[in-house]
């Protein structure tokens, strides 16, 4: 009888030391469950932030960092202060007038232009120049610079005055306005670019009226 409680007395602690055994293995999976999710979450985050800031620095740099060239362009402002025409016997015109030169930026950073020289043409021959004066043009804006025109067609050799002659009598004269313009576009302070920007326009005067009748810019 004494053996046998004995051996009651030793076996009763063997399944309460196998059950906290398993207690512990459980909260040890418990844990490490937690932790590998933790993890994958995290790994989730960094991608997700990795694909936004591939994003933003693609869209940053086909819209901020992208240059543009220029445009260059003359406004339809034209003030005439003087135009004489002679259509008899040697026909000629002189005549001065105030325009508007424009510089439209496109870019997210200043245009800085050079002294550029505009020429004005009659039938391919120049009849005419007038400087446009280095400036700026601020970043998505449009410079605008007014200067005064003095042409005439003395220039003109007596081959071309047949046509001048017709178009005198027509009431219409068509010039011719070209430059270009040369500078820089820069950008966040340190990024500059060299960049033109060139002008081709067809004027048409109303010889009468003394006004333009009509302008057209590529």
């Amino acid at each position: 009888m004494a053996e046998y409680q004995n051996n009651q007395q030793e076996y009763p602690f063997v399944p309460a030391n196998r059950h906290h055994r398993s207690d512990a293995e459980s909260n040890t999976l418990y844990s490490n469950e937690l932790k590998r999710k933790k993890k994958i979450k995290l790994a989730i985050y960094i991608a997700a932030f990795a694909v936004f800031q591939g994003i933003v620095i693609t869209i940053f740099a086909l819209t901020v960092m992208r240059v543009k060239s220029p445009k260059l362009r003359l406004g339809n402002n034209i003030r005439f202060q003087n135009l004489t025409t002679e259509t008899e016997q040697s026909p000629s015109f002189d005549m001065s007038f105030t325009a508007q030169v424009r510089v439209k930026n496109p870019n997210f950073g200043p245009y800085k232009f050079h002294d550029t020289t505009a020429t004005f043409a009659y039938d391919g021959v120049t009849v005419g120049e007038v400087l446009i004066p280095k400036s700026k043009a601020g970043l998505k804006s449009t410079k605008k610079i007014n200067v005064a025109v003095n042409l005439s067609s003395r220039a003109l050799q007596s081959s071309g005055t047949s046509k001048l002659g017709n178009e005198l009598s027509g009431g219409a004269l068509t010039l011719t306005s070209k430059a270009e313009m040369s500078g820089k576009v820069e950008l966040m302070l340190m990024m500059k670019k060299k960049k033109s920007a060139e002008m081709d326009c067809t004027i048409t005067v109303d010889v009468s009226a003394k006004a333009v009748r009509s302008l057209q810019c590529k």
